[in-house]
């Protein structure tokens, strides 16, 4: 009888082992893909890079070495090829751990990185500054600014009012998206429409058009920082996805954890939307995706968004550029992939 408990006790452990061993395999699976997705991205367009000349420069940079390239090569591959890949790389991977982070936070599968309102304050925030004539830093600023004020709000309104607290700041965000969206309404009805409204409407639609080196690396610090954190809490969300009285049991400050997780979170997402303006979909797309892969643990959750979330802007973002003569907006491209992925999701009968 012993035996037979001692067996029937190990075939768990057994399953769990294949299954993390399973995840694992996963994970460097999509760390290889999103190498291969640089390497074609490199080499896609109308002046395509080889991808060993692409390390030489690199190389270069730090030792010298026989340039292979011609001076245009260069000055493509630094000016427009690898501020645009890098860009589309750390977009797609914050906006993605910051959606599994804000969705095991909050116990709803159905939560995305603007949940709390950051996307339409760095809209109103960016509109603002396109209606003073503010340069495009300026405008990257200002939307980063009121993305963060705009989640100071609601957890300012969140924590004077009564009741169920994750419900009452979900409502809240709802609340000041709304409000800040109005904003955003009336400053397109009183822009300039021979230049303002379209640069507001083009902001509002996402694009990595023109990205920049100084934008990668103003904000390759806030974005590093926010994914350390969430990276380094990602077993503490595993335990806040059980509920307070849970983790309270374990002996986890449960609010405390939470507030860290949407401060980092919130960051991430402001400092991915200045730059790019509205990407959506992505923060609740990629998370399912993992989720279905690899299962709800967020020790393995977090890492294969983050690598998931990468690989897929980028080659969004390659479609964007080569689908036509004239390049689609990327928001609308991840709209078109996330809102059919969004009604499988309500629509299916497995629980989520």
């Amino acid at each position: 009888m012993r035996g037979i408990t001692s067996e029937s006790a190990r075939v768990p452990a057994v399953d769990k082992s294949r299954s993390s061993r399973r995840a694992d395999t996963i994970i460097v699976g999509l760390g290889v893909a999103v190498i291969v997705a640089v390497a074609v991205s490199l080499m896609l367009g109308r002046y395509p890079i080889d991808p060993l000349e692409a390390i030489a420069m690199l190389v270069n940079c730090v030792v010298p070495v026989e340039p292979s390239w011609t001076e245009q090569q260069a000055t493509l591959f630094f000016n427009v090829r690898l501020p645009r890949i890098l860009l589309a790389l750390m977009v797609g991977c914050c906006l993605s751990v910051a959606g599994a982070a804000y969705q095991g936070t909050f116990q709803n599968p159905l939560v995305s990185p603007d949940i709390l309102g950051a996307s339409q304050g760095a809209a109103f925030g960016a509109a603002v500054a396109i209606l003073a004539g503010f340069t495009a830093g300026m405008v990257s600023v200002s939307a980063f600014a009121f993305a963060l004020l705009t989640v100071l709000l609601v957890l300012l309104i969140s924590a004077r009012a009564k009741g169920n607290h994750m419900m009452v700041v979900v409502l809240a965000g709802v609340m000041v998206s709304s409000l800040f969206q109005a904003g955003v309404s009336y400053a397109k009805l009183i822009a300039d429409p021979t230049d303002e409204l379209a640069d507001i409407t083009y902001w509002l639609m996402g694009s990595l058009t023109g990205a920049k080196m100084t934008q990668v690396t103003m904000i390759f610090p806030i974005l590093l920082v926010g994914c350390i954190v969430l990276f380094a809490l990602r077993w503490r969300i595993n335990i806040l996805t059980m509920g307070d009285d849970e983790a309270s049991t374990m002996g986890v400050n449960a609010r405390l954890i939470r507030i860290i997780v949407i401060i980092a979170a919130t960051f991430v997402t402001a400092a991915c939307v200045c730059v790019t303006g509205m990407i959506g979909w992505v923060g609740l797309v990629i998370p399912h995706l993992c989720r279905m892969l690899i299962g709800a643990d967020y020790r393995k959750l977090i890492p294969a968004s983050m690598l998931m979330g990468a690989g897929f802007l980028l080659v969004v973002d390659d479609i964007a550029r080569l689908a036509t003569t004239a390049e689609i907006p990327i928001g609308i491209l991840t709209a078109c992939v996330g809102a059919p992925f969004f009604l499988y999701l309500i629509t299916r009968k497995k629980k989520l």
